[in-house]
């Protein structure tokens, strides 16, 4: 029962990540006639809706317990979020923010260090410097100048990390079903409280844009973070974050697909360093281990 569990945690996560790729896309499409806060406002509200309507008999099983979860595990993935959108309304592109916002794969073994004591070992150190070449290879141009929009991206991944580390703590002994919808209806409130202060409502829509909203309404947020509060729910943050890490690989598959986004050969220096950084933190090169250990054998 367990071993089955595992699995699907295994295949959840990978859905989301799936999921996850194709929005760097649609989200930049959308930003075009909509405000950072206004996308994340109807996006979070669709998605808490949708929940509701189908989980509403499960509400009443909501304590002080789940609210305290679901305003930590929302006010992080608010911030990851917020950010990451506000990102692509600058000077960042769909493809490099999905590879730099992949760094939490890298922040969350030291946030677990920070809350739950365990230091990280020396792969964890050893990616962590990896991780910040390939940020550099990706995100600083020909004058070593980071762009506002790269930096904004970086940031996002630091909560995103949060995120995680929080999910794991509150969906152990928890619903995760009615975590997520807390967690999706706290971040919904807090973007039209960031709507209403900026008046950030859009002046015209285009198909496109609504469209767009709506698909990550359903699938990136109804569907996608709750396959992320069940795959964590049974799976280490560490392992979790590595799959939920291959969002970066959908994401520049769809931007060069979709967008026409040109890959330098910079940027795919620094795509492989980011991605070789995650594997490290992740894995710690365990494969090697088990093949040493296979000729090892052989040998005797």
């Amino acid at each position: 029962m367990e071993n089955k569990k595992y699995i699907w945690s295994k295949i959840a996560l990978f859905m989301a990540a799936l999921i996850w790729g194709s929005t760097f896309v649609v989200v930049k499409d959308a930003t075009s006639t909509m405000s950072t806060g206004f996308i994340l406002a109807l996006r979070f509200s669709i998605g808490a809706l949708v929940l509701i309507l189908i989980y509403y008999k499960k509400l009443k099983e909501i304590d002080r317990s789940y609210l305290k979860g679901g305003l930590v595990m929302g006010v992080t993935l608010f911030m990851s979020f917020w950010m990451q959108v506000f990102a692509l309304t600058l000077d960042t592109t769909p493809g490099k923010s999905a590879f730099l916002s992949a760094i939490y794969c890298v922040i969350v073994p030291f946030l677990y260090w920070i809350v739950i004591k365990e230091k990280p070992d020396k792969f964890n150190f050893i990616a962590a410097f990896i991780c910040i070449i390939g940020i550099g290879l990706v995100s600083l141009n020909e004058n070593f100048y980071i762009t506002y929009g790269d930096l904004i991206t970086i940031l996002s991944g630091f909560f995103a990390a949060a995120n995680i580390i929080a999910t794991s703590i509150y969906c152990k002994n928890k619903d995760a079903l009615l975590l997520t919808i807390l967690q999706l209806s706290v971040v919904g409130i807090l973007s039209w409280i960031i709507v209403i202060i900026t008046n950030g409502f859009p002046i015209e829509y285009t198909k496109t844009s609504v469209f767009g909203v709506v698909y990550l309404g359903i699938f990136a947020t109804a569907i996608g973070l709750l396959f992320q509060s069940i795959g964590i729910k049974h799976t280490n943050p560490s392992s979790a974050a590595l799959i939920l890490s291959l969002e970066a690989v959908f994401g520049i598959m769809f931007s060069i697909l979709v967008y026409n986004e040109q890959i330098t050969t910079k940027l795919a220096i620094g795509f492989i360093f980011i991605s070789f950084a995650v594997v490290i933190s992740e894995t710690k090169l365990s494969f090697f281990k088990k093949k040493e250990e296979i000729c090892s054998e052989d040998n005797d």
